[in-house]
């Protein structure tokens, strides 16, 4: 087994069935629409333990700010989720609690390319859950990116891409497929649950701890709410795994 499928793995597969076309290929996509929520930002911090985009995270009154494990700098918050926060509907993905995660986006030693930080849980990158409990360190990080509070959610649905629809038993041509391809597809741009928008391939993580397929919880898409690009104009993904809470991150480019 080689280093990719050993990091990530593939859905399980049901039983194929028969190649199909036309309305019924149709029908049987419908059936694996997921809800999505699409992130509205406000410019502004708000509390330590809201929903954000950078800014200033939730950290424990003793706890330093995380630092990245090549070169000891500070770490950048990407996102912080609030399950309080979260849809109703979205039925609090990763438990209660507060999801954080940082990476590190130091040019100058090049952690990104040394860590191999597309893969997850490569030490430039740290993702955690945090109960957010007693009182926050009042912390702050020098040339943090602009915090965006995540001050609502806007619903929509989601569908798998071609490889996932597959993946979940279902056979297809691609010419019976591509009158749908642009209609039923997974939206690019940040969001909440919904179906990944691989861009090269199905890439879940393989939890080290149980070696289950980890959850898809957000989408991060280069320049979307950061101001920062994964590779070139690259989307990645934020999966988490119950056994132990753990949270990781990959991201691929075209």
């Amino acid at each position: 087994m080689g280093l990719f499928d050993k990091l990530f793995g593939s859905p399980e597969q049901p039983g194929e069935k028969p190649g199909i076309s036309g309305i019924e290929l149709e029908q049987e996509i419908k059936k694996f629409v997921r809800p999505s929520w699409k992130p509205v930002t406000l410019d502004g911090d708000g509390d330590a333990a809201a929903s954000k985009f950078s800014g200033t995270p939730w950290l424990a009154e003793n706890e330093e700010w995380p630092k990245c494990k090549h070169c000891n700098e500070p770490l950048q918050l990407f996102i912080q989720l609030n399950s309080s926060d979260l849809p109703e509907e979205s039925n609090k993905p990763f438990g209660e609690g507060v999801l954080q995660l940082f990476y590190c986006v130091n040019q100058k030693t090049e952690c990104e390319q040394y860590c191999d930080a597309w893969f997850p849980f490569a030490k430039s990158v740290l993702g955690r859950v945090v109960n957010a409990q007693g009182r926050a360190k009042q912390a702050a990080m020098q040339n943090a990116y602009p915090s965006k509070l995540i001050s609502k959610w806007q619903q929509f649905d989601d569908f798998p891409n071609s490889e996932e629809i597959k993946s979940l038993g279902i056979n297809f041509d691609w010419d019976d497929f591509e009158p749908f391809s642009d209609q039923y597809a997974p939206k690019p741009g940040d969001k909440l649950l919904g179906w990944p928008a691989w861009v090269q391939g199905l890439e879940y993580p393989i939890c080290p701890q149980c070696n289950q397929r980890m959850i898809f919880i957000f989408q991060i898409d280069s320049e979307d709410n950061l101001p920062y690009m994964f590779g070139d104009v690259g989307c990645g993904h934020v999966t988490y795994c119950p056994c132990n809470r753990s949270v990781a991150f990959g991201w691929a480019c075209g």
